[in-house]
């Protein structure tokens, strides 16, 4: 019972902020560019997931604008200043680390008052990037089956019960009850086919799938902590409110996962993947509400998983046959020489003079 309540208030929590951050009114508009890419390059062994971003210095990075998502309009952007999204892969997971500036703020227990980051994909064809999904469906009629093709990905991250610099997300824990949550981080696995349809992985109206899992892992930090040993719980706020800096928010995913319910993006290298990013803030000190958060565009951003190359492996090889060859005509050589030396050298030789036995 305690088990199924802790479920429902998770449910609740991240539902609060998702519904309430997309109640649109008025006429919609959006004036985006749809040929707008994040480059994910194959970099195996490059990154350690723990927030920080000094892994991150070679990794090409895209700036992007931090506009309401309801009303993107130029004159409310975020003025703490831009987002930076990097991405790469390593053949096995997918990693993000998402960059933006904003003096610290952080109030343990309570997510209103702590920056928040959620990350969305395309999973139905039919998804859109307005109304997380799209589906004409209310509450009480949408299902897998009434809203077939409407389903998005979420990952969203609220770091007010998160260390900084600790890993949260998937556990055996919540992974072992078969849904998407996360008790101890709030870095929890959702889905979703509108703002009012929307839910953690395993868990429907029509029932439950213990089958599900919160593949996803991520950390967070800010440049500000002079601490970088490792925090733990009861050195929470962990720095002073207020001061200057940039957060960061670091994430890593499987590029497939074993998920058959249609709530997990699947991601196939070569091929563009669509992806959206949201950023809430406790502006002025005051707790962010669903409505104030910012996105980085007003439709789906593409994200392009590259292929490793093989150059590396070609040059190698042609050096490594190139060495070889070499060596081989060398001791061609010197065996050549060595034959021809050997049969001068007996044919000068002077002949032994013959001596019948008879004169001995």
């Amino acid at each position: 019972m305690l088990r199924c309540l802790l479920v429902f208030a998770i449910i609740i929590s991240i539902s609060t902020g998702f519904v309430n951050s997309h109640e649109e009114t008025g006429q919609w508009s959006c004036d985006s560019n749809p040929q707008t890419r994040i480059k994910a390059d194959y970099k195996p062994g490059v990154i350690t997931l723990d927030g920080h971003s000094d892994d991150w210095v070679d990794v090409d990075g895209f700036e992007f604008s931090l506009l309401p998502a309801l009303d993107p309009d130029q004159e409310n952007e975020y003025d703490g200043g831009k987002m930076i999204v990097k991405a790469l892969h390593d053949g096995n997971d997918v990693f993000f680390l998402l960059q933006v500036d904003g003096d610290y703020a952080y109030s343990t227990g309570i997510s209103t008052k702590c920056p928040s980051v959620a990350l969305m994909f395309q999973v139905g064809e039919n998804a859109s990037y307005h109304r997380m999904g799209g589906c004409a469906e209310s509450p009480d009629s949408c299902t897998s089956k009434t809203c077939r093709g409407h389903e998005v990905d979420i990952m969203h991250f609220s770091i007010g019960s998160a260390i900084p610099g600790r890993l949260y997300g998937g556990n055996p824990i919540d992974n072992g009850v078969g849904n998407g949550g996360d008790r101890f981080g709030q870095l929890v696995d959702l889905y979703a086919w509108n703002p009012h349809c929307q839910y953690l992985d395993g868990i429907s109206p029509s029932g439950n799938d213990s089958s599900a899992q919160n593949n996803w892992k991520g950390a967070w930090w800010h440049d500000s902590f002079t601490t970088h040993s490792g925090f733990m719980k009861e050195d929470s706020p962990y720095a002073s409110g207020g001061q200057k800096g940039t957060y960061f928010f670091e994430f890593s995913r499987p590029l497939r996962t074993m998920d058959h319910l249609q709530q997990d993006v699947q991601f196939t290298i070569g091929q563009p993947s669509k992806l959206s990013v949201a950023f809430w803030y406790p502006v002025d000190g005051n707790p962010w509400h669903g409505s104030g958060h910012y996105s980085v565009s007003c439709d789906w951003l593409l994200l392009d998983i590259s292929p490793g190359s093989t150059l590396p492996t070609k040059v190698d090889s042609t050096n490594s046959w190139d060495a070889a060859s070499a060596f081989s005509l060398l001791l061609s050589v010197v065996s050549f020489c060595l034959s021809v030396f050997v049969g001068y050298w007996v044919s000068k030789a002077k002949s032994v003079p013959f001596t019948p036995l008879d004169h001995l």
